[in-house]
């Protein structure tokens, strides 16, 4: 008797204990990295992933981030972290480095991309995708952009990309291909002759335009070329193609694309747009999710966090993938049927957060500098935060300017710092800008006129280096701290100022779309930057960041916590 129920309890809590794993849920909220996080690429080792996008010439290059639920994402890195590497002097921030992708074989990480400008397509590699990671290893004979390494289960290496059109000469303007070489993955080159595995896009005689950012996997005995077409704004789309042999003819899925926002109703609440570049990844339920760049536009095609990026389910219908299948609008949650596993020590990324960087021992690896990083023009301690030297480089040049930017996140947000500074002349400014690139930014700054510190907001000018001034004001105590805000809400910013006392406006409800991506062009979005600069003159002056606080509060997110 006793045994019978021994059994029938054994079974009882085996079906609870299956039930309880089975059941557990995990919401991923979109976009996963919230911000200018554009063009991503994720890679699965083990129960370990790993996620890279493009940073442009910025410096430090390409963020890595790992995660073992596709939901929380810790940066560990970052892949061109050195200026012996690379650097960027001389380009606009909107140029350096576009679309890398990550893959993993045999115990090593490979990272291929493109230099736009100078070194082209290039390759580099690490045991550890923390770092550090080899300096690149051009591939020059991969004519385009938007490289990716694929390994077959025979061992064997391919590298696909964009490239131009046949005997490059388009029939019409954003005529593309996407080509593949086998490629050497220990002698890091490419192997044999070029082949083009397609031309235009799905339908050439529709002039399907930038057929770009491809990727091959293999499943069901079929390798599945997917790649975006229609340019990375509100056409863009992702496509799919399969063949038997790596090699081709591939064949265009009838039902495409698999992936896009065009069509939708342009009033809708909260629309996500423009999304494409696409890359899968199996999740830890074994099914198969779609990580890729979307934007989050608070009018019209206006947006300044930039190109983000989103995660959707995928399933398999005769054998083709279909992103997002329940829905064509892009939703900001989802529930998958894993456990989340949070990251220790992260930085938030996806919804509604706040938080402060203090500046103490090290620089949060998402700061960002300009084109390249000067170890000496910048110190950290507990007690003063950041310090910046003044060096005559400005915003508006191609240079290495004192600027330690962090990226706008949220539609709606602030981002204030307190200021230790005190110009030695009227060309002498330190303060807090929201910067989308050199053209299009505003800087509210600390500064000097007629031997009194003053308070000033200025606003670039759409062309060459000056700044138009805004409005000024006297520092009513000069011997008291200093405080600066900028605070967004969607299509306006505001400027704010504490002079040992509450804040006050400087001026408020500013044009945001100065800033937008549409107004400014390029690939980037905004950042909240900590600047200074002695504008031309050498100086030994400095200015003091005690800290940069930051909080996101956009409406389609759940409100925080008070």
């Amino acid at each position: 008797m006793s045994k019978h129920f021994s059994r029938a309890v054994c079974a009882a809590l085996c079906l609870l204990l299956s039930y309880g794993v089975s059941a557990q849920t995990t919401t991923l909220v979109n976009p996963i990295l919230t911000g200018f996080y554009p063009d991503p690429s994720v890679v699965q080792v083990g129960k370990d992933y790993y996620l890279v996008n493009s940073t442009f010439s910025y410096f430090p290059g390409i963020p890595v981030f790992h995660s073992k639920d596709l939901k929380n994402w810790k940066q560990i890195g970052n892949v061109i972290d050195r200026p012996s590497q690379m650097d960027f002097m001389g380009e606009k921030l909107t140029r350096g480095l576009f679309a890398p992708a990550i893959s993993y074989h045999d115990g090593l990480f490979y990272l291929t991309c493109t230099d736009i400008d100078h070194d082209g397509n290039f390759v580099v590699t690490a045991k550890d995708p923390a770092g550090p990671w080899s300096n690149p290893v051009r591939i020059p004979q991969v004519r385009g952009i938007d490289p990716s390494l694929f390994f077959d289960e025979d061992g064997k290496a391919y590298i696909v990309y964009n490239s131009d059109a046949p005997d490059r000469k388009p029939l019409y303007s954003g005529h593309r291909t996407i080509r593949i070489y086998e490629f050497d993955p220990k002698n890091l080159k490419v192997i044999g002759e070029e082949k083009q595995l397609v031309n235009g896009g799905v339908d050439l005689s529709q002039k399907p335009v930038w057929i770009e950012a491809p990727h091959i996997m293999k499943r069901f005995g079929w390798y599945y070329l997917y790649a975006a077409e229609g340019g990375t704004s509100v056409n863009h789309t992702e496509v799919v193609f399969r063949s038997k042999s790596v090699w081709g003819p591939y064949v265009a899925y009838e039902n495409n694309p698999i992936l896009t926002q065009k069509g939708l109703p342009e009033d809708r609440k909260d629309p996500v747009t423009s999304a494409g570049h696409v890359q899968f990844v199996d999740g830890p339920d074994g099914k198969t999710y779609a990580i890729f760049l979307a934007v989050r536009p608070y009018e019209g095609d206006f947006y300044n966090t930039g190109r983000e990026t989103f995660i959707a389910p995928v399933v398999w219908k005769d054998q083709w993938p279909i992103i997002n299948p329940d829905s064509k609008e892009i939703r900001y949650q989802y529930t998958a049927p894993f456990a989340e596993v949070k990251q220790k020590g992260a930085s938030p990324q996806a919804g509604n957060f706040s938080y402060t960087l203090t500046f103490e021992k090290q620089l949060d690896p998402a700061l960002l500098f300009m084109r390249t990083v000067d170890s000496s023009s910048f110190s950290l301690s507990k007690k003063a935060g950041l310090t910046l030297k003044l060096k005559p480089e400005t915003i508006m040049e191609l240079g290495n300017p004192s600027f330690i930017g962090k990226r706008q996140q949220h539609l709606y947000c602030t981002a204030e710092t307190e200021l230790d500074f005190s110009a030695a002349s009227e060309k002498e400014k330190a303060g807090l800008t929201i910067f989308q690139d050199e053209h299009h930014f505003y800087l509210i700054s600390k500064s000097t006129e007629k031997n009194k510190p003053v308070i000033q907001l200025f606003r670039s000018a759409a062309q060459g280096n000056e700044m138009e001034l805004l409005t000024q004001i006297a520092l009513p105590n000069p011997a008291a701290p200093v405080k600066l805000r900028i605070a967004a809400e969607g299509k306006t910013y505001s400027f704010y100022f504490s002079n040992g006392g509450p804040w006050q406006p400087l001026k408020e409800k500013l044009d945001a779309k100065f800033l937008s991506t549409k107004v400014a062009g390029g690939f980037i979005g905004c950042l909240f930057g900590l600047y200074a600069t002695s504008s031309g003159e050498r100086t030994s002056n400095s200015a003091s960041f005690k800290y940069l606080k930051y909080s996101g509060n956009d409406p389609m997110f759940p409100k925080q916590p008070e």
